[in-house]
């Protein structure tokens, strides 16, 4: 087993009230995924879809890759909107989940 000695800070997800432990340099979405939480909608994970849109409420973030400026621009990311697949921790922080997973057309559509 791999043991990440990469230093950590706590991330709380205020809709959910879960917790959990984020490396410096790892993407808040992949942390949530790897400890196997579900606080925050999961989409491409790419930084493309804006399923993963959040707010940071308290703390820092930091930009670890580009994200599409279609779902979040540069005045709201000032504001503290981010995409959790390109964001990683900077300090404890608490997000609100914005983003929303959009259901395909057609499915369970009755005729």
């Amino acid at each position: 087993m791999f043991y990440d000695s990469r230093p950590k800070f706590q991330v709380s997800v205020n809709q959910t009230g879960e917790v959990y432990a984020c490396a410096v340099g790892e993407s808040l979405l992949a942390g949530m995924i790897r400890l196997g939480r579900r606080g925050i909608p999961v989409g491409c994970v790419n930084g493309g879809c804006g399923v993963c849109k959040v707010k940071v409420s308290a703390g820092r973030a930091e930009k670890l890759g580009p994200i599409s400026r279609a779902h979040v621009t540069e005045d709201e990311e000032n504001q503290g909107f981010a995409l959790a697949c390109r964001f990683g921790p900077a300090s404890d922080l608490s997000l609100d989940v914005v983003g929303k997973i959009q259901k395909a057309f057609g499915i369970g559509l009755s005729k």
